[in-house]
């Protein structure tokens, strides 16, 4: 067995920015009050930044971050679906093709979520910084959207930990410790994943300025 490094510090980090935040927003969404949804909004703020960036990760990260190495088509997904149900072996060194299904259906979602959050309002104090650019109707349809969406996000996630459950415990592979310490113990796997830091920070820290700019100038 020899280490390899599969997921790079920003996807890690991103991975798990993304938890803390989402938690938050979904707490914070559903005690409610002024001073609380103060906080829901700058956990908005922080997923909304998070998605965009791994969205641009997803070009330019390293192979495993990256779209093209993990997003497959029909074929390779019922492949692999029917490999799982005749319990043959499956280990890959990344997403596999079930798991990008989520990780695009999660990306898709929490970008819809944050984007029609800048445009909420719950008629009374609170409202989103992009509400003045659209009108009292379309700002209701798009509350409406984020409130619902809120729901499919939570039936989203929890597929998603059932998922890792049963990898963890029925199938036996380790998909937890390889997203918080990059490397994964394997026979198989050759060559180890990039791990550019230095241009992860340059990218998150210019879609955190975009992102400022947009609720602050717009």
């Amino acid at each position: 067995m020899k280490r390899r490094l599969i997921w790079d510090s920003p996807t890690r980090i991103f991975h798990w920015s993304l938890v803390i935040l989402v938690s938050i927003s979904f707490t914070t969404g559903l005690i409610g009050g002024f001073d609380i949804m103060d906080y829901h909004q700058l956990s908005g703020y922080g997923i909304l930044t998070l998605v965009i960036f791994r969205i641009i990760w997803g070009v330019i990260g390293n192979d495993h971050a990256r779209f093209t190495q993990f997003i497959k088509g029909p074929t390779a997904t019922f492949t692999y679906l029917r490999r799982i149900l005749h319990r043959e072996p499956t280990e890959m060194d990344g997403h596999n093709p079930l798991g990008a299904l989520s990780v695009i259906s999660l990306l898709a979602a929490l970008l819809i979520q944050a984007t029609t959050g800048l445009f909420a309002n719950d008629d009374i104090l609170l409202e989103g910084p992009l509400v003045h650019l659209v009108s009292n109707s379309t700002s209701q349809a798009l509350t409406a959207i984020h409130e619902t969406m809120a729901w499919i996000l939570a039936g989203l996630v929890t597929l998603h930990l059932i998922a890792i459950a049963y990898h963890s415990l029925i199938r036996r592979e380790d998909l937890l410790l390889p997203m918080l310490r990059g490397w994964r113990e394997s026979s198989t796997l050759e060559g180890d994943a990039s791990n550019p830091r230095l241009r992860g920070l340059v990218v998150f820290s210019l879609v955190a300025a975009g992102v400022y700019g947009l609720i602050t100038y717009l």
